[in-house]
């Protein structure tokens, strides 16, 4: 299912939910998918089955060196997913993102939320341009094979759970659900967009607040 907006949930039911703000912690735990993230609803350390010790400050880091994870689910019975298929997980209350079996810190939280993480690409082969005289042809090189690896910049759609480069086309096609702010910004030149993306990023999660599920936050066994 896709999730609807956090927004709309808390404008249909503002009873039933909590407006995030910087003191806002995640729970702890795994989560599968976007849809558990928008409820912050992860599968929580008790449910995790692992020889990993609950107690250390790198448990996450440890329990994604494996290929698999194996967890109880809610009715008790036991399942596992590899690593590359889960959204991401939460610890000491911050996000982080699963970016190519990679976890990074989602620094900024809002409806558009910004992050940066690494990216590979595999480079293996290139084809000179220039005609060679010698064989009568172009002629492909190897050219260093193997990954190549780089930090860039992303946003993530908190409506749709969409993660997007972070450009000013991107930025200003997020803007769109606020069409004032859009238009404010689209009134802008293409040089004064690219500098001012953060700013109206963060002026977008100002006026469109993120909001999740009031809970009974429990403590997790460590």
């Amino acid at each position: 299912m896709i999730c609807n907006s956090i927004i709309t949930l808390a404008q249909a039911d503002s009873a039933n939910h909590v407006k995030y703000t910087p003191d806002f912690d995640f729970n702890d735990g795994v989560f599968l998918d976007f849809e558990q993230v928008t409820l912050n609803n992860p599968i929580p350390k008790s449910r995790l089955l692992t020889s990993t010790d609950f107690n250390s400050s790198d448990f996450f880091d440890e329990l994604m060196k494996n290929k698999r994870i194996y967890f109880y689910d809610q009715v008790g019975v036991k399942r596992e997913v590899i690593i590359d298929q889960i959204w991401g997980y939460s610890r000491n209350g911050v996000l982080y993102k699963n970016m190519q079996n990679e976890f990074f810190r989602i620094t900024i939280v809002g409806s558009i939320s910004h992050f940066i993480a690494s990216h590979t690409s595999y480079q293996d082969y290139y084809t000179d341009p220039y005609y060679h005289p010698y064989y009568g042809r172009s002629v492909t090189y190897s050219v260093n094979p193997g990954p190549v690896k780089e930090m860039r910049q992303y946003i993530l759609d908190f409506q749709t759970g969409d993660i997007l480069e972070y450009n000013f086309k991107n930025v200003e096609a997020l803007l769109m659900k606020d069409p004032a702010l859009h238009a404010e910004y689209a009134g802008l030149r293409k040089k004064k967009k690219k500098q001012q993306k953060f700013i109206y990023i963060r002026k977008f999660n100002e006026r469109n607040p993120l909001y999740f599920p009031k809970q009974e936050i429990k403590k997790q066994i460590p």
